[in-house]
């Protein structure tokens, strides 16, 4: 059977129709150069804008970051949380834990302080990372444990305002060391960074993606302060890890 005009012409139609509703509902470009040089300055505004959050930690740390043989000598070592796997420490942060040891070893640090998540009872970060240290040579008296360090910038704040922390170097993946120096130096610590080594893997890249987001927060973290998840007492775990290693020392003297 044969079809009709009217017939063999309807799915033209109908996908002109279409094709004319999608064209409605996008933005239409400027016409005039006016309008072509205003889109153009706003999209370069927006990338600007964009990109600030970037520019800020890399002028706030670039000059910080150090790698574990040529890192200044502090008395502190801070190393952030990075996930555990079936309840060891994920290889991201036991690279960050092995550089941690490795500057206690070499004299650089006398104490660790270990910052992670341990909001629920079957999650505890920084007690895991106290395990992976002890069996690495740290003794247990040096490594102290941050159990509310569930992001960069409470893990900062209260490294300086719950332990005392006012010098230290900070262990983390190179991805993330900047945001970590910025953050604590706009806590009040000052600080240099170790940035731990990685094999440039998937997870290695979508950390350093991640890090184009987390800069923004960042950003407004250092602008605003905000008081962490939780604050709580002052705490004197660092101070006393401290005395102890100098009361060893004076007995081995």
């Amino acid at each position: 059977m044969r079809l009709g005009t009217t017939e063999r012409f309807a799915p033209a139609r109908r996908w002109a129709g279409r094709r004319g509703r999608l064209s409605s509902a996008l933005p239409r470009l400027p016409r005039t150069r006016r309008g072509q040089r205003r889109l153009v300055q706003a999209l370069m505004l927006a990338c600007a804008v964009a990109l600030a959050p970037m520019a800020w930690l890399h002028a706030s740390a670039d000059a910080r970051v150090r790698t574990a043989a040529d890192a200044p000598a502090a008395q502190v070592a801070v190393v952030f949380g990075a996930g555990l796997w079936q309840g060891r420490p994920s290889p991201y942060l036991a690279h960050r834990l092995d550089a941690a040891a490795e500057l206690y070893r070499s004299g650089k640090v006398r104490v660790v302080l270990v910052t992670g998540d341990n909001s629920r009872v079957d999650y505890d970060e920084p007690d895991t990372m106290r395990t992976y240290l002890t069996a690495r040579g740290v003794p247990d008296t040096r490594v102290v444990s941050d159990y509310a360090g569930f992001d960069t910038w409470d893990s900062c704040v209260r490294a300086k305002r719950i332990f005392g922390v006012d010098r230290a170097v900070l262990v983390s993946q190179g991805f993330h060391i900047r945001r970590a120096i910025a953050l604590c130096r706009s806590a009040g610590i000052d600080v240099y960074g170790v940035g731990a080594d990685d094999v440039h893997d998937v997870t290695w890249y979508y950390g350093g993606i991640r890090e184009v987001f987390a800069a923004g927060k960042a950003l407004l973290d250092a602008v605003f302060e905000p008081d962490p998840h939780f604050l709580g007492p002052r705490e004197s775990g660092v101070t006393e890890a401290l005395a102890d290693d100098l009361t060893a020392a004076g007995g081995a003297g």
